[in-house]
């Protein structure tokens, strides 16, 4: 294939073997085929890189990526060459094998600049069954009621030149940014069913230290204040509740 794919599929990895045939058996699957699959590995020392250099089809591999996820993720955006980038992490697999289908199509039916589904969490080898999506809108997001799933966004890549890529300063919150960078200016289109599967475990950045977590994304949310007074305000409420049960949690 020598023309330029629809989709640009960026992996992050890091001694990913245990995880990563789910993520590119999942995406093998996909009745849409016209993808690049690009791999970020961190230096990987098990059985990552043959996994990769056993995988099929269009694909680009960038070796020894150090300084974060944020870093490995912006190195993948800028390898793309496709139309829609999506992340996928070696964590992560899509959620049916019709993903890539259902969002060219929304793509190509409401002209929007990026397109987000839900998502299932598995947890202990069990799916949870999926949080209701609240609809989109940037005070919604920007309160905390409305949430964007990482592994289930879809961004125009014209839309990434405008708005930049992810903060490379940002551990934890990096997403959220560019969420609320993106939304101020561009509506989605949302998918109402799960597109990718999040595995939750103890070496989830998510999981693994929720209190510096919390805190970083307040940082980032306190960033758009300005332009959503009220939802800033209202997140603060939430904020707040949520840390002291956090810190509760963490003194039993």
């Amino acid at each position: 294939m020598t023309n330029k794919p629809k989709f640009s599929i960026v992996t992050c990895t890091w001694n990913s073997a245990a995880t990563l045939p789910d993520t590119l058996a999942s995406v093998q699957r996909q009745t849409c085929q016209d993808f690049e699959h690009i791999f970020v590995d961190g230096g990987s020392t098990d059985g990552t890189l043959d996994l990769i250099a056993a995988y099929p089809g269009r694909k680009r591999v960038l070796r020894d990526v150090g300084g974060g996820v944020s870093r490995a993720m912006n190195q993948g955006i800028e390898a793309a060459t496709g139309d829609y980038i999506a992340h996928l992490h070696s964590d992560d697999y899509y959620a049916s094998d019709d993903v890539l289908e259902v969002v060219a199509e929304r793509f190509a039916s409401e002209g929007v600049d990026w397109v987000f589904g839900n998502v299932q969490v598995l947890k202990d080898g069990r799916l949870v069954p999926p949080y209701e999506m609240v609809p989109f809108s940037f005070s919604s997001f920007a309160a905390g009621r409305a949430w964007v799933p990482h592994p289930a966004v879809f961004i125009r890549r014209s839309a990434l030149s405008r708005v930049g890529m992810f903060d490379e300063k940002l551990v934890y919150a990096m997403d959220i940014d560019l969420w609320l960078r993106l939304g101020k200016v561009a509506r989605p289109a949302t998918v109402d069913r799960p597109l990718a599967v999040f595995r939750d475990h103890a070496g989830s950045i998510s999981s693994a230290n929720r209190i510096k977590a919390r805190r970083e994304e307040f940082a980032v949310r306190r960033r758009y204040m300005k332009e959503a007074p009220l939802a800033f305000g209202i997140y603060c409420l939430r904020y707040m509740k949520r840390m002291r049960n956090l810190q509760a949690e963490t003194t039993q």
